[in-house]
């Protein structure tokens, strides 16, 4: 389904998630308040504006009311993406994402309101970490300080095996959500499926848990 996008903040984050919202054929209005940087997002948005994302009148003359999902991208001022979240939640904005420069910027963002804090620079280095100490995780999801999600190839152990054989969740904690097969996806697969070697497993479960998950061989 089509959705509306609104990015404010056009630094490195708010151009690549503004251009990817648009590869996937969203409608995206790009603002930000440095005129030259919208000559980097023509021509991947669907609207571009110069505006103060702290001024209200200037977001409501945009139309930022009629859009479900604001993702607020400023940059280095703290004080501006403070302000500018507040207004968007003071104008009822139904999900407001916020990009995070710090721990003080997110426990700030979480008083006001923010949806959904991001730290692009954190979970980057987390994914990267991951794809450093284990040759078999492709990606991986923090969910929580405790929680995350993995994708893993399986071990050759696991060849020709069924889900019901390995009984993975009884062993090691872990829930497979899904199996990686080419360019196929089982989610929720059933017990009865089985493995066969470069296969990826989406699992989820306690950090523990998936570390020695990781080390089975």
């Amino acid at each position: 389904m089509k959705k509306q996008f609104a990015i404010i903040g056009l630094g490195r984050f708010g151009v690549s998630v503004s251009t990817e919202l648009y590869k996937l054929g969203h409608d995206v209005l790009a603002i930000d308040n440095n005129e030259e940087k919208l000559d980097d997002i023509t021509n991947h948005s669907t609207y571009s504006a110069v505006a103060d994302g702290t001024d209200e009148k200037e977001l409501r003359n945009l139309g930022i009311t009629n859009f479900d999902h604001v993702i607020v991208a400023i940059g280095d001022d703290l004080q501006a993406s403070i302000l500018c979240t507040l207004l968007l939640k003071e104008m009822d904005i139904p999900s407001v994402w916020v990009k995070a420069q710090n721990f003080h910027h997110h426990k700030v963002l979480d008083k006001i309101g923010a949806d959904k804090i991001i730290h692009p620079e954190h979970d980057m280095g987390n994914r990267i970490a991951q794809h450093l100490v284990s040759d078999r995780v492709i990606d991986y999801i923090e969910l929580s300080a405790e929680y995350s999600i993995i994708e893993i190839t399986a071990p050759a152990s696991m060849h020709k095996k069924t889900l019901a054989q390995l009984d993975i969740r009884a062993k090691f904690g872990v829930t497979v959500l899904g199996i990686r097969r080419g360019k196929e996806v089982n989610i929720s697969p059933t017990a009865q499926d089985r493995l066969f070697k470069e296969d990826v497993l989406i699992a989820i479960g306690h950090n523990n848990d998936l570390r020695r998950f990781e080390e089975t061989n």
